[in-house]
């Protein structure tokens, strides 16, 4: 089954589809007049934050965004010294064209994408992949020896024989939502506790290949950057990134993805109760809230009190928490009565993944020179066993400095970095290329001090992004589905989650996306307001079209 419409990110687990609710004209709904104006303080200013804000503001609240560092979360564009707009992306940088919720608000700001230069793509030019001292050269994937071919297709096979991957990929280009459930929530039962790893050597199309077949696909990756730190991940996770096209078509937006939420930040939408002109930054005199230290139910127990780390306390009539979820129970002092305890324990077992970036400036991207020994570009982006893992290029032009991402890993990879200086990670990834382009100065072209991160040693994530263990699927229904607060306790009301720790497709900005627009409605609906009857947000379908229960 096949279909011309395009792929966007519509279930599989939860069947809504956020960019139309997002597009229709009646606007995503409305609050009570006598509840304009009123607070709600949202922890952490990273996309799931600022763009909940954003919409609150719409309805006529007064959104209140605390911040413990640095405004953008993992959307994290740090521009190189002496520079405007040389970017390095330290956090998200490729953005499928299937998160179309995203790029609602990219295009409502006026941004532009470009094809990120990935392996054996046309925008990456030329690809490297050094495995065990071997060194292929490629443009795309023809150029590979029939090995690559082999283990891509058996890849294929493998998903359409064990998940009917066309016809389920087919139903989610459809928006059916009927189908959709009919296909996935049987899946979701019989691989909740299947690894992505199970599933590759259980595969019928992988047993007839060799254990180096194996080998090398974990060395390569199933897609555009997942690699065998991935095989003890949830094959439910890994399968939607498949599904929903997150492998696929990425983009890199110019100027910084960061920009999206600056813009947001500045951005004088029509809004009910405040006058023509307001924004956020208005709203909050051009600044956010410091670090929130503690979090408790109000005297009053229909408010809540959120101090910040300069004792600042204040009430408001709810709290949406968008930080990574260990952070509830490490950085802020959480009052333990304000989630059930079983949710308790699915934000305690969410577990976070590694990564760990290093990035250079050069004074021009000198890779695309030409050597004349062998009539190929000097570089090309690189896959490879080595402690650099994956390299990438981004050209601003033939006489502007150009970046390089000399080492992009992840878990065991990225832990091998963790201890070690910016300097000490630029010099390991100097000499692992060397190896593979004996000759070639990279050093010669750097300019000014690199850019590194590791993600779990930031205090404020303690990790790069979620990453589902098999069993983790009851406790992500848990955390996913709170915004839906009509029949919990009066107690457990009014305190929403969204962002990442939250998602079914972390590491995804479209999954930070979603989960805010949740909460969105959830917060709209604590109020006594509603989305327009022609419009119905998410929490209105929720109990027909939401995650399937598995049994407890």
């Amino acid at each position: 089954m096949t279909s011309s419409k395009p792929l966007t990110a519509f279930g599989p687990d939860f069947t809504f589809a956020y960019d139309d609710w997002l597009a229709h004209p009646a606007g995503l709904g409305t609050v009570p007049g006598d509840s304009h104006g009123a607070q709600v303080a949202i922890i952490g200013a990273g996309a799931a934050g600022v763009i909940a804000a954003y919409e609150l503001m719409k309805l006529g609240l007064r959104p209140v965004i605390y911040e413990a560092s640095r405004f953008g979360g993992r959307l994290r564009s740090e521009v190189f010294d002496g520079t405007q707009d040389v970017i390095a992306e330290m956090g998200g940088m490729r953005f499928p064209i299937s998160s179309a919720s995203f790029y609602h608000y990219l295009n409502l700001m006026g941004l532009q994408t470009k094809p990120f230069p990935n392996p054996l793509t046309k925008a990456a030019g030329s690809t490297v992949i050094d495995l065990e001292g071997e060194t292929l050269f490629a443009r795309d994937l023809n150029d590979l020896p029939d090995m690559y071919r082999e283990i891509a297709a058996a890849y294929s096979d493998a998903l359409e024989q064990g998940a009917g991957f066309g016809a389920l990929q087919a139903a989610i280009r459809n928006k059916d939502a009927a189908q959709v459930k009919a296909l996935w929530d049987p899946i979701v039962e019989a691989w909740d506790e299947r690894t992505f790893y199970d599933f590759v050597t259980s595969s019928q199309a992988f047993q007839n290949l060799s254990f180096r077949h194996r080998e090398v696909f974990g060395q390569v990756g199933f897609g555009t950057g997942g690699w065998d730190s991935d095989f003890p991940n949830s094959m439910l996770e890994i399968l939607r990134v498949n599904l929903l096209g997150f492998d696929d078509d990425q983009r890199y937006v110019v100027g910084g993805v960061e920009s999206v939420l600056r813009r947001l930040w500045t951005a004088t939408p029509p809004c009910a109760h405040w006058p023509e002109g307001t924004s956020l930054a208005s709203l909050h005199g051009g600044a956010t809230r410091s670090r929130v230290t503690h979090i408790s139910r109000a005297a009053s127990d229909t408010s809540f009190t959120v101090r910040d780390q300069w004792d600042n306390e204040v009430a408001y009539e709810a709290v949406l928490a968008t930080c990574q979820s260990h952070l509830l129970t490490t950085a802020i002092d959480v009052e333990e009565d304000l989630f059930a305890q079983p949710l308790w324990m699915a934000l305690d077992r969410t577990r976070y993944m590694q990564a760990a970036k290093t990035f250079v400036m050069v004074d021009r991207p000198f890779w695309n020179d030409i050597d004349p020994a062998t009539g190929r570009p000097l570089l090309s982006m690189t896959l490879t066993d080595r402690i650099t893992r994956g390299t990438y290029f981004f050209d601003n032009g033939p006489d502007a400095p150009g970046v390089i991402c000399l080492s992009y890993s992840w878990m065991t990879d990225a832990l091998k970095l963790l201890p070690l200086s910016d300097e000490k990670r630029v010099d390991l990834a100097l000499n692992a290329l060397e190896k593979i382009y004996p000759g070639v100065d990279i050093a010669s072209h750097i300019r000014g001090v690199p850019k590194c991160i590791s993600w779990e040693a930031d205090e404020n994530f303690l990790g790069a992004f979620k990453g589902a263990l098999p069993g983790h699927y009851r406790y992500n229904r848990r955390v996913y589905g709170h915004f839906m607060q009509a029949d919990q306790p009066a107690a457990h009301r009014g305190m929403f989650l969204a962002g990442d720790s939250v998602s079914w497709t972390p590491a995804w900005v479209e999954g930070a996306v979603q989960t805010a627009l949740n909460a969105v409605w959830g917060i709209m609906t604590h109020f006594g307001g509603a989305s327009n009857a022609v419009n119905p947000g998410p929490g209105d379908v929720y109990q027909d079209q939401g995650p399937v229960a598995l049994s407890q």
